[in-house]
């Protein structure tokens, strides 16, 4: 499958990593890459791969997080037909897979300790055994690993092994996070950018305003170039007008409607339990709780569609009139309703309103 993400950055601690992981590909030993998610740890494990002198031998990835424990070792090392519950036929494993070639594995930390046993045998000693086999075959694999975990406290922890880690540390490649490379943001935001512009078929490509670039130059990027590239696809394909995109998104689930939202406070004031004649004076008079009443059984004899019908016309006039107050600038609108700007939108559309400020 053709890669569809490039490493890409200009900044001095991202070509630092860049470089280290460059002298290491010719060396035919194993390779450490450590980063938070999203950091590029695949990327840089396939860099290591095609500079080396196994380019033209397989790269096979395994994602050691993906599978349950009972099937990692079957997954690595391969089993022969019967060996257990499920197993109809033989198959090979990842490392034989990989045979003259290099094998990534990514999430190395989530190994358990059995299986960690059985990769530092087949490190030491290009060896491996399937699964209900008598005798190991020789594999020449070359180990790239990648985690976001600090493995020498999983060591001291007594969680991973420190004779796998010495054997898989020849060259430790450490990922810069994004906000540590804030020079970056700018390229890679215009390379996604142009490269979603084009996807939806449009000719011109004028990038971000000042503003919004701002905004993602500040952003923290807890989900790295991963979470940048979500964000930059996002507000372009939700740009519906010309000119330089101003408007980004980082939280994709920011809605008042989401699950688990705090409900609004209610804006009507507590009564209180000790009246003063300026809140007595202020209370409702019997003949107006009662007609209150009177209004809430109406209400309850309202059918549900007759219901609905009265709360959009009253949303639509709502809408109407919050536009014409604000001269239907928009952005001051959805600002007085508490809205943000896509969700105005929306109910606009909705309400067939769109055409009123176009």
């Amino acid at each position: 499958m053709e890669r569809t993400t490039q490493v890409i950055g200009q900044s001095g601690v991202f070509l630092d990593a860049l470089e280290r992981a460059s002298r290491a590909a010719a060396l035919d030993r194993p390779v450490l890459v450590i980063g938070e998610r999203g950091t590029g740890k695949e990327l840089v494990a396939e860099r290591l791969h095609h500079l080396s002198q196994r380019w033209d031998h397989p790269l096979v990835t395994m994602n050691c997080a993906a599978l349950p424990e009972t099937l990692i070792e079957a997954e690595l090392f391969g089993h022969e037909a019967g060996s257990f519950t499920g197993a109809t036929k033989a198959r090979v494993g990842r490392f034989e897979e990989a045979d003259g070639g290099t094998l990534f594995l990514d999430e190395l930390g989530t190994l358990s300790m059995g299986a960690q046993e059985r990769l530092l045998r087949a490190v030491e000693y290009g060896e491996v055994t399937r699964i209900g086999a008598s005798r190991p075959r020789r594999v020449d694999v070359r180990i790239v690993a990648a985690t976001n975990e600090h493995l020498p406290d999983r060591v001291d922890a007594g969680t991973f092994r420190a004779d796998l880690l010495d054997r898989l540390s020849f060259e430790v490649v450490t990922l810069p996070p994004l906000r540590a490379r804030r020079s970056d943001i700018a390229v890679l935001a215009d390379f996604f950018g142009r490269r979603m512009a084009a996807e939806l078929g449009r000719d011109e490509w004028e990038g971000f305003t000042h503003e919004a670039m701002e905004l993602m130059r500040s952003y923290r990027w807890p989900g790295n170039v991963r979470e940048l590239r979500n964000v930059v696809e996002r507000a372009v394909y939700r740009w519906e007008r010309g000119g330089a995109i101003g408007e980004i998104e980082f939280d994709p689930f920011d809605s008042p409607y989401r699950p688990g939202a705090p409900r609004p406070a209610s804006s009507s004031p507590s009564p209180s339990p000790t009246g003063t004649a300026d809140t007595l004076a202020n209370e409702p008079t019997r003949e107006a709780s009662a007609e209150a009443d009177d209004e809430q059984v109406a209400a309850c004899e309202v059918g549900p569609s007759d219901f609905k019908s009265r709360v959009a016309r009253f949303e639509r006039e709502l809408l109407a009139k919050a536009l014409a107050d604000h001269r239907f600038n928009q952005r001051a609108t959805a600002e007085a309703l508490g809205l943000s700007y896509d969700q105005l939108r929306h109910a606009l559309r909705r309400h067939d309103l769109i055409g009123a400020v176009a």
